[in-house]
């Protein structure tokens, strides 16, 4: 009996991978080993992170399933007391690392792209505005942007971490720490997006398709957000993958220092805080393991937002 043909829809599917497998996009990322090693190790980092609660064999946070007899158990030793081995050992409150991490990433990620999210929205908005309204707007809002590059971004999100978390009621700290703590890393990092967009659109709005939506009467809002927006995104989207990784490194920066996450929903950077208090005792895995874990997500996301704007520019390369 002969093969019965694929359904319309399922040969429309494959007609549109099989276009976006040959193109020059992905022709280039499968010829770069370096491209495809940081995505294949963000995929891993993302996806154990997404899905910690089915991957990690505890819930650290949770105190009724913690044993304290199995603190400062070494990495795939058996506990002295219990008997029970953990992959990457566990820290002074008998918390399995491998779990602490995962769950621990959760954070962070969420972190980093919800604050990415936030700069981008506000910078492309800002660049739009001061590029094709220009005048005092312009002149507002990039002076603004250059006062704030003559400081360090961690001493901008710290001094706004301190005003956001000063007032707060003491009561929801504990709880708005982490939507404060994106607020701070969002709020020092719009200005790069606003700078690459407010160039962007001096150019654009010259163009002749801006200038024909100007003659049939197109609002200034409905001709930034039509027209010249959807052909500035390209920079705009390989900025933001490079400010991930940023961004998460604040993240951890603020933590390290104890003015992030919470205590009850630690990042990565609380527990290299914490595993830093046992490094000279003799428990190196509670600081190393998720010190390693940081630097390949940061690593990986940064070496692929450095591929993809050589991918999207070549004139850089």
């Amino acid at each position: 009996m002969a093969d019965m043909p694929a359904p319309a829809s399922t040969r429309a599917r494959m007609s549109r991978f099989n276009r976006a497998w040959q193109s020059d996009f992905a022709y280039k990322f499968r010829r770069s080993p370096v491209a495809v090693v940081s995505f294949i190790v963000m995929a891993v980092l993302v996806l154990g992170a997404v899905f910690a609660p089915v991957v990690a064999p505890h819930n650290p946070f949770d105190p009724g399933s913690l044993n304290l007899m199995n603190g400062f158990t070494a990495p795939g030793t058996p506990n002295a007391f219990t008997g029970e081995s953990f992959w990457l050992g566990t820290d002074d409150q008998g918390r399995d690392v491998f779990s602490t991490i995962l769950y621990g990433m959760r954070i962070s990620l969420f972190v980093g792209f919800a604050a990415v999210m936030f700069a981008m929205v506000l910078g492309v908005t800002l660049g739009l505005l001061a590029g094709y309204l220009g005048g005092w707007t312009e002149t507002i809002i990039m002076r603004a942007a250059d006062v704030q590059l003559t400081f360090p971004a961690i001493l901008v999100a710290m001094l706004i971490f301190g005003i956001a978390k000063g007032i707060t009621p003491v009561e929801y700290r504990d709880q708005m720490a982490i939507w404060v703590l994106i607020l701070a890393i969002g709020l020092s990092d719009w200005v790069q997006f606003a700078r690459v967009v407010r160039g962007a659109t001096l150019v654009e709005k010259n163009k002749e398709y801006v200038q024909a939506a100007r003659l049939i009467g197109r609002t200034k809002a409905a001709i930034m957000l039509r027209h010249i927006l959807p052909n500035v995104l390209s920079p705009v989207l390989v900025i933001a993958t490079i400010s991930l990784a940023l961004a998460i490194i604040a993240e951890a920066t603020l933590s390290f220092l104890g003015v992030g996450a919470p205590p009850t929903q630690p990042s990565l950077g609380t527990l290299i805080r914490i595993g830093q208090g046992f490094l000279f005792s003799g428990e190196w895995w509670i600081l190393f393991f998720p010190a390693v874990t940081l630097l390949a997500l940061a690593l990986s996301v940064n070496m692929l937002g450095d591929w993809l704007r050589d991918a999207l520019n070549p004139r850089l390369k």
